[in-house]
């Protein structure tokens, strides 16, 4: 064996460990680096000694009470929301024509950034929003926009709607891959023999299966709803904003002071996440009690009832896709728009006008964007083959504590563990860059990457690479030569999850950029607090065009690459 073959072997070996330092190691320290300022300790700000001041002022901050009950009502109802929706529409209409519908349009919306289905929502419900012109005046009488508080409400509705239609299609597909493994025809095919319903006999039957296999994720859209930051900056309220918005303000304030504060704050963000992960646990376990009761009272179901769930789910669904399509469209209108007075429901004339002005500022940060995006992803890409080519050459089975390991950067929020690496470069003098924020953000790419090529990959046929070893080949020509080949079309697929991933990556850029990293993503929120319809619309479709280019892609590039082998072409 030649030194290179036995470097190639031990790249696979040695992936699953490094996969484990990527997850854990960034986790720990930044939560250690959190931790210690939230005390008082940070010497490179004349933090000497513990001390509980910190906790002391923010407990003092006026706006707090407020701001952690806007991040447990936001979290809660959006994850419960998201939930009902895509539960209702699997069950009362998988295998219909609605059903594949469905399926086609929330699938792309995945890869639509926050941000930007964040401003197209508020464009479309503002006060002087598309909505409001297209029913005005001849519903409403408004001549004027109305002196209505939509976007931004003091209840933060209009981020809860934004983020139901964000995480609707997340849960959708996680629910899609799980329902093989249910097999839900058979369960439904028995429910119907003894009666019931079909809507009812999907939920008793098949529904905890399919909760078991998605419990992670949906903790998952819980952890991440309490603790946004870039959607609620848009949408959520201001005086006093969600308490993880706060943090990041006290983060990025001139007044290093204030650093103290902003720890203590991203300890107790993490200690209300924590909380409601608590309760949503007891939650599962009060509801799986009374679901046994209502399984062992045996009702049929049926009825007005359940019809009226059925368009439930279909409204709910429709509503999560019809928002964020709308949205884009009215970003795109916005930015070709010249003279739009309220309450026209159109522009007087479409114009290059805006693009030739905003164009060439995007260049720069476009490039940055697409060159983090691209580089995380192959990191992340490189390491999800290594870590499954592993488990196949060893026989290993899937593990639970990985699958919970992957899902660590996604469940901690954000904004706990990030201000701590920031804190802890600022105490080793480090400079946030390029190189460091790729890091970052392949610490969130990882797990879409894995979650999305892990199935493809372990159900992929391994009586190939039987045949293949049987003609002569080695682990690696097999890799390479049959079995990446037969998988490019779900490699690209998670390649271009994961750089979509990427590209609507905002708190990374800026803590761990420390401003001087500027992605279209940072530029488009920068813009937010200002009243530029316009450059804001170019910004966000730059931002959308960015994260759905791979898809095309990866639509493409299978088919350019097996034109002649009609097997590979859809596989």
């Amino acid at each position: 064996m030649t030194a290179a073959a036995g470097r190639a072997r031990r790249v696979p070996s040695l992936a699953p460990a490094l996969t484990v330092a990527l997850l854990l190691l960034p986790v720990s320290a930044g939560l250690l680096g959190v931790a210690a300022p939230s005390l008082g300790y940070m010497p490179a700000l004349g933090g000497e000694r513990l001390s509980a001041l910190p906790f002391r002022e923010l407990f003092a901050w006026p706006g707090l009470s407020r701001a952690v009950a806007l991040s447990v009502l936001v979290g809660l109802a959006a994850t419960a929301l998201s939930l009902l929706a895509v539960m209702l529409i699997v069950a009362g209409w998988r295998g219909s024509r609605a059903f594949r519908a469905l399926e086609r349009a929330l699938s792309p919306l995945l890869s639509v950034p926050h941000a930007a289905a964040a401003f197209g929502l508020a464009f479309l419900i503002a006060p002087s929003g598309w909505i409001s012109r297209a029913l005005s005046p001849w519903a409403t009488g408004w001549e004027r926009p109305p002196d209505l508080l939509i976007v931004q409400d003091p209840w933060g509705l209009s981020l809860i709607l934004g983020l139901v239609a964000k995480e609707v299609p997340f849960l959708f597909l996680m629910t899609l891959a799980a329902l093989p493994q249910a097999q839900p025809a058979k369960s439904e095919t028995v429910a119907r023999a003894l009666g019931y319903a079909p809507l009812t006999g999907w939920f008793k039957t098949v529904f905890p299966r399919i909760y078991r296999q998605i419990r992670l994720p949906v903790l998952a859209v819980l952890a991440y709803s309490m603790s946004v930051v870039d959607m609620a900056i848009i949408l959520g309220p201001s005086a006093p904003p969600p308490l993880s918005v706060q943090v990041v303000r006290w983060m990025n304030d001139p007044d290093l002071a204030l650093r103290f504060r902003a720890a203590a704050g991203a300890m107790l963000q993490l200690g209300l996440v924590a909380a409601a992960l608590l309760l949503w646990a007891g939650l599962e376990k009060a509801g799986a009690a009374l679901g046994r009761r209502w399984v062992e009272r045996g009702g049929r179901g049926g009825g007005a009832a359940e019809g009226a769930l059925r368009l439930l789910g279909l409204a709910l669904a429709a509503l999560s896709a019809g928002a964020v399509f709308a949205g884009l469209g009215g970003l795109a209108i916005w930015s070709f728009a010249g003279l739009w007075p309220f309450p026209d429901a159109l522009p007087e004339g479409p114009t290059l006008r805006s693009w030739m002005r905003h164009g060439p500022a995007l260049a720069a940060p476009m490039a940055e964007t697409l060159l983090i995006a691209a580089a995380a992803t192959a990191l992340s890409l490189f390491l999800t083959i290594a870590c499954l080519e592993t488990e196949s050459r060893h026989g290993l089975a899937p593990s639970g504590r990985a699958l919970w390991l992957l899902y660590l950067p996604l469940i901690v929020p954000q904004v706990a563990f990030l201000t701590g690496l920031q804190t802890l470069a600022l105490a080793a003098g480090l400079d946030g860059g390029r190189g460091a924020v790729i890091a970052a953000h392949a610490l969130f790419v990882l797990p879409y990457v894995f979650l999305s090529l892990a199935g493809p990959w372990r159900e992929w046929d391994a009586r190939q690479a039987l045949v293949a070893r049987t003609l002569g080949a080695g682990p690696g020509r097999v890799l390479f030569a049959v079995r990446l080949p037969m998988l490019l079309r779900p490699a690209l697929t998670a390649a271009a999850v994961g750089f979509a991933a990427s590209v609507g990556q905002y708190l990374p850029t800026l803590l761990i950029g420390g401003g001087a990293v500027r992605t279209a993503t940072t530029e488009a929120v920068a813009l937010a607090a200002g009243g530029d319809r316009r450059a804001i619309a170019i910004w966000s479709l730059a931002q959308t065009a960015a994260a759905l280019a791979p898809f095309l892609a990866a639509a493409l590039i299978p088919r350019l690459a097996w034109r002649n082998r009609a097997g590979l072409r859809d596989g």
